[in-house]
C-alpha cells in the first residue's frame, strides 16, 4: 500500500516573523498560536495543511543548505485551492493590498481559474479553482 500522510507541514523561512502573521492575517488565514513564538508562526492553510514560517535564523537550524532569497529565486510554487473565481480574485487582492506582489496575470482556461502572487518574502503562492463538471473529457 503506498504511503498516506495525515498532515502536511510546509517549513518558509521568513525575514520577520511578526510581520508575515500581519500580512497572512490580511490575507484571510489564521493561526495556531499554540505553535507560535517569536522564532515561528503555525500559519493554518487546512485542516491538515499548516505552513510554519520560520525566520531565517531559525530555520537555518534546520538544513546545512543556504537559505534561498525567495525575492530573486523560486525553489517552490505553493498551490492552495479556492471555492470559485470570485474567491481566487478575492485572496490574491488582499495578498497584493497586504503588500505582497502580482506574480503572473490570473489565467482562466474554463475548467480552472487562478491566480498569482508573492508574500512579503518573495515565496510564491497559486490559488485554484477547479471545476470538475467542466474538466474536458479525453
Amino acid at each position: 500500500m503506498a504511503f498516506r500522510t495525515k498532515q502536511i507541514f510546509v517549513n518558509l523561512p521568513v525575514k520577520d516573523v511578526k510581520k508575515s502573521m500581519e500580512f497572512y492575517t490580511k490575507v484571510g488565514f489564521e493561526f495556531n498560536l499554540q505553535f507560535t513564538d517569536e522564532k515561528a508562526a503555525c500559519l493554518v492553510i487546512g485542516d491538515n495543511i499548516f505552513s510554519m514560517l520560520l525566520s531565517e535564523e531559525f530555520f537555518q537550524t534546520f538544513t546545512k543548505k543556504s537559505i534561498v532569497d525567495a525575492s530573486r529565486s523560486a525553489e517552490v510554487i505553493l498551490a492552495i485551492s479556492a471555492d470559485s473565481k470570485e474567491q481566487v480574485d478575492e485572496i490574491v487582492n488582499k495578498a497584493i493590498a497586504a503588500g505582497g506582489k502580482p506574480s503572473n496575470e490570473t489565467q482562466d482556461q474554463g475548467f480552472m481559474y487562478y491566480g498569482s502572487f508573492q508574500d512579503i518574502d518573495g515565496h510564491l503562492w497559486e490559488v485554484v479553482y477547479m471545476d470538475p463538471s467542466a474538466v474536458p473529457s479525453q
